[in-house]
């Protein structure tokens, strides 16, 4: 992965494998985030800062890839099958690098040019040079990029403030449902979001208000 012609060789197998990208500049986005994003949508080009909840910087992600994409998740050391396929990741059109070592930035760049939605979850601070490489590429390329860490010169920044878990009663069960409050920092200004996770699985808020009011 380290070599160009390893990365030329997988962009080659990508390209045959994945869909045309559409001419407009956003990705599909899950309809439970949609109200965080300006326009509602990731943009293409576009580098996101999501600080305190990996649960919510990996479901950015599930959209775009259950509609073809092809995504890379680098630094989740940690990270469960499960969990990412919970949350709607095809992990067969999925890159994993668990351990990039000193070289996650690198390969975030190098990765941006074949990939259409990448999680970077970086162990230190870019440097600037890091940033403007990253960014330049996403542009010429039209991939977004979600950061679990400060990312200069982000479209959004989202900070989790609050969580509050349920499912458990009378001392016995499972923690099953997550709801939690996150803080957008984009063009905006400073918004507030609630969030829903169902069984490890994001909730769809317009299906979540019809079941409410479906007679059980």
């Amino acid at each position: 992965m380290h070599s160009s012609s390893t990365v030329r060789t997988l962009q080659q197998r990508i390209t045959q494998m994945q869909p045309l990208r559409l001419d407009d500049s956003t990705l599909p986005t899950a309809p439970g985030l949609r109200s965080l994003f300006p326009g509602g949508a990731l943009r293409k080009g576009a580098s996101y800062s999501v600080q305190g909840s990996a649960q919510l910087a990996l479901s950015m992600l599930a959209a775009s890839s259950a509609s073809g994409a092809w995504c890379g998740i680098i630094g989740y050391p940690t990270l469960g099958a499960e969990t990412a396929a919970a949350l709607g990741i095809a992990l067969e059109r999925c890159i994993l690098i668990p351990e990039p070592g000193a070289d996650a930035f690198g390969l975030c760049g190098a990765l941006s040019e074949i990939l259409t939605v990448l999680l970077l979850a970086p162990t230190n601070s870019p440097r600037h040079g890091d940033v403007a490489r990253i960014a330049a590429r996403l542009r010429e390329h039209g991939a977004a990029l979600v950061v679990t860490h400060e990312w200069p010169n982000s479209e959004s920044t989202f900070r989790v403030t609050a969580s509050r878990w349920s499912g458990l009663g009378d001392g016995f069960g499972a923690l099953e449902d997550r709801e939690i409050t996150v803080q957008a920092q984009d063009r905006r200004g400073l918004t507030s979001h609630t969030v829903r996770f169902a069984h490890g699985s994001l909730v769809d808020p317009g299906l979540a208000k019809l079941h409410r009011l479906v007679p059980q």
